[in-house]
């Protein structure tokens, strides 16, 4: 085991040997790895409360923690317990933790285990790169048995074991050297029906993204799902014409949700930046430009990758307005009748909801910030959409949200018992085009943000959903966006993180800001909160930040006054580990 030092409030990794340790914390290290008891399925389905065992701590992507030793009447007494120096790097990562272990995935493929109390480093994996491989942020990692699921920015796929940090295996889902082409593994796996379930991204590749089944016991590749179909499968004539080469897009970059009753693993996939082919229509017959399987919903068999069912949110997104994001899967009133659905959202903030059997689509809420969709069909969810959607040669067009969100990776919470969901959302738009210059999409269309009309200079918001009666609660407004995902408790306390580096809870029924914290740099991460030695703690990982932060702290700069308005005088203390709890 390694020891942290303390260094003005600030832990410090003292050694990469066992010889930083004294012999205390070595002993008492040593015998949190000997209790860690196997994650098994009963734990994955109903995780003991004290602990974080996956990316959003349930399989249905609820973000939701049954603690409630810090709440609404004592969070203002919350502290910072403990702080961990991590390297530099760009990441979004999710602490685990099971047993009082902590287990990170750190930039750079180094991943650690912590004790979840104090911050005492157990053992740390480096995966060494070789030349080729293309940094790329991460979410996080998987649990199960005695397993931690890595992936790496090479391509490949580890399972380690989580009392040792020993490799059990190493699965290379593409050779970097010759086929990988810029393919990245940003997503966190997840376990289901004995299976490593994991997306990949592929910005920019020919032949598009895939999701793949993977082996728990052996990480064997069971089978692989294409995003973009192949030549005569199903979706093949919703190209426009193009040849599978010429196909690009349908990242998986997103973690997915699982239902255990149904057994069905649900994924959502990005656009394509290549958008110029497929701006207009050609007359072929029985040919379309919707681009299959892009901005859609995947329902997927864990044990054999069989498509159950997909659904198109938005054909031929033609701005960059990814629906990749969380699935949740949650009973809900429909017509009288408590029916299974999956609910998601899309950068413009607009849910479809799903039949989780079957993907029949029910119905759509907007939360009011998109200008895209002029009205849903209620029978399909068709969305018919506005001029501004098509970008012009001529002309610029004021489209809502923003490229970069709306919402976006920063994703919701729902409460279980009150069905209230919580979602952040960046308030700005953009002026779209004209086509001609340059930028990430094909077409050239500009992408240049701007304040949402009548709201300038506030582009934070959160927003409460009552997801039973369809209606839109309180919303919490202020300058800076959001940069982390949400985190709600049985405390009736609700954690959340902006980019001006605050870290905040928020009273759940109201809105009302009970405590916050300036973190020292930007928290861009998914924060988790546990139980270790009786004691609840809240952490999240600050400074190590992706392009979105960057893109905002841009764009936010600017609108509200330059190197002298608030945003300008921010100065970032370095990436780290935060861990908060009650004095």
């Amino acid at each position: 085991m390694m020891s942290l030092k303390q260094a003005g409030g600030i832990a410090i990794l003292a050694g990469l040997t066992l010889g930083g340790a004294s012999a205390t914390a070595q002993n008492q290290g040593q015998a949190l790895l000997d209790a860690l008891t196997p994650v098994s399925d009963a734990m994955l389905q109903n995780p003991p409360a004290e602990d974080w065992l996956m990316w959003r701590r349930t399989w249905d992507a609820y973000g939701f923690s049954p603690l409630d030793q810090i709440n609404t009447s004592n969070v203002a007494d919350l502290s910072e317990a403990w702080r961990v120096s991590l390297g530099a790097g760009s990441s979004t990562p999710t602490p685990l933790v099971h047993d009082g272990v902590m287990f990170l995935l750190n930039a750079n493929n180094m991943l650690l285990a912590m004790d979840a109390s104090n911050g005492d480093l157990l053992w740390s994996y480096h995966h060494k790169l070789p030349e080729g491989a293309t940094p790329s942020s991460k979410f996080g990692i998987a649990l199960h048995g005695n397993k931690v699921i890595m992936p790496t920015n090479d391509m490949r796929m580890l399972a380690l074991n989580s009392k040792t940090g020993d490799v059990i295996w190493n699965h290379a889902v593409a050779n970097i050297t010759t086929s990988g082409r810029g393919h990245t593994l940003r997503a966190t796996p997840i376990i289901a029906n004995g299976m490593v379930i994991q997306g990949v991204n592929a910005t920019m590749v020919p032949e598009g993204g895939f999701i793949i089944g993977l082996d728990l016991e052996t990480g064997e590749e069971i089978w692989r799902f294409y995003t973009i179909p192949r030549p005569g499968e199903p979706g093949d004539m919703t190209w426009n014409g193009l040849e599978l080469a010429q196909r690009s897009g349908g990242s998986v970059w997103m973690p997915p949700s699982y239902d255990a009753e149904l057994d069905l693993v649900y994924f959502g996939t990005a656009p394509t930046y290549d958008t110029a082919p497929l701006l207009n229509p050609i007359t072929e017959h029985g040919v379309t430009n919707d681009a299959l399987y892009t901005n859609s919903t995947l329902a997927l068999r864990p044990r054999t990758g069989e498509l159950v069912w997909h659904y198109q949110h938005v054909a031929n997104d033609q701005w960059d307005l990814d629906w990749t994001y969380e699935r949740q899967p949650v009973y809900l009133p429909v017509d009288g009748e408590m029916r299974k659905v999956v609910i998601t959202a899309g950068k413009m903030a607009l849910y479809d909801v799903l039949d989780a059997a079957n993907g029949e689509y029910l119905y759509s809420m907007d939360l009011g910030l998109q200008n895209v969709v002029k009205s849903v069909d209620p029978v399909t969810g068709a969305k018919t959409m506005n001029p501004n959607a098509t970008p012009s040669a001529d002309i610029a067009q004021l489209v809502c949200p923003f490229a970069a969100g709306g919402r976006n990776w920063q994703v919701s919470s729902i409460n279980p018992d009150s069905k209230i969901l919580y979602l952040p959302i960046t308030q700005m738009c953009m002026n779209g085009g004209p086509t001609g210059q340059g930028g990430i999409l094909s077409t050239g269309a500009s992408l240049s943000p701007t304040p949402v009309p009548g709201r300038e200079g506030e582009f934070g918001r959160l927003q409460a959903v009552d997801l039973e009666t369809r209606e839109l609660l309180w919303d919490f407004r202020e300058m800076a966006p959001p940069t982390t995902a949400i985190v709600a408790t049985a405390g009736g306390v609700i954690f959340g993180g902006t980019l001006d580096h605050q870290f905040k809870a928020l009273d759940e029924s109201t809105g009302e800001i009970l405590w916050q914290t300036d973190t020292g740099d930007i928290p861009a991460s998914f924060p988790i909160t546990y139980m270790a030695n009786g004691k609840q703690h809240v952490a999240l990982v600050i400074g190590q930040p992706t392009i979105h932060a960057g893109t905002f702290m841009g764009a936010v700069t600017a609108m509200t006054g330059g190197a002298e308005g608030p945003m300008g005088n921010l100065r970032n203390s370095g990436a780290a580990l935060v861990v908060y709890a009650l004095d």
